[in-house]
């Protein structure tokens, strides 16, 4: 079913429901009316969109435009002023931040959040679901099972030959290689990055898109991103916020030929 079919008003219409719970269980994640206000401020207004199973979609826009906002209130950090955040059919503004993580939602942030003084291996084992509630962590083994999947995650991140690395001497894009696979271990259905190329080489940005491009087998990944040539390697979707609101989307190509995006972003 086409999400563009329904118009605000009708999203707010009691006989519309129906259609909604439906939608919802077609996309991985459906965002309906979702509007924050802080101190009257609305950083985020009325906004709706749908992602599909196994996609890419990026979201652009202009500083102050909502993005990282977005991410913010589907991880459950920021908690919404009205609307809706469905992921496979759960509400997620009803849930906790740990309970959202549990439900397959991963979050990474602008900045690598890595452990520097453990290795490549160390990194990726501590996020090893097993280990993450006390339990877990207390009969936790390092057994063929795990040594298997940190092999299988380094490989995809391109850090095979660094296992036994300390975390701090690896390069900047390489630490946000680690910091996507000790996401990926955990193997969740929602991947969010924060602008996941700032900072690197253009060899580096490469492998990243390449990267991306290979996880979604099984997930979909939203992704804020400024690099526009990044976007054009990995984008199925563009979402273009301006000023908390939807300003446009579609296609990469529909994006940059939007007059309004030209205006309030690309032309800048």
């Amino acid at each position: 079913m086409n999400a563009q079919l329904l118009q605000p008003s009708e999203r707010l219409s009691p006989g519309i429901q129906p259609i909604r719970d439906a939608m919802a269980q077609d996309f991985l994640l459906s965002v309906e009316g979702l509007t924050v206000s802080f101190d009257g401020f609305k950083a985020v207004n009325d906004l709706s969109f749908y992602v599909d199973p196994n996609e890419i979609r990026v979201i652009i826009g202009p500083n102050g435009a909502g993005k990282t906002t977005v991410l913010d209130l589907i991880c459950g950090r920021t908690r919404a002023t009205s609307g809706s955040i469905q992921f496979k059919g759960k509400e997620l503004t009803k849930m906790s931040e740990n309970g959202i993580v549990l439900a397959g939602v991963g979050r990474k942030f602008q900045n690598p959040s890595i452990y520097e003084d453990l290795t490549v291996f160390e990194n990726l084992e501590i996020s090893f679901p097993r280990g993450r509630s006390v339990f877990g962590a207390l009969t936790f083994r390092r057994d063929a099972e795990v040594k298997d999947r940190i092999e299988e995650v380094a490989h995809m991140i391109f850090l095979a030959d660094k296992l036994d690395t300390r975390a701090e001497f690896l390069s900047h894009g390489q630490k946000q290689w680690l910091e996507i696979g000790m996401l990926l271990i955990q193997d969740p259905e929602l991947l969010m990055l924060d602008e996941p190329v700032a900072g690197m080489s253009v060899a580096e940005r490469k492998k990243t898109a390449e990267l991306l491009n290979k996880i979604i087998v099984g997930r979909s990944v939203l992704v804020i991103e400024h690099d526009m040539k990044f976007v054009e390697d990995i984008a199925h979707r563009v979402t273009v916020l301006h000023q908390g609101k939807l300003l446009s989307e579609g296609s990469i190509e529909h994006v940059k030929s939007d007059p309004k995006v030209i205006e309030v972003y690309l032309g800048h």
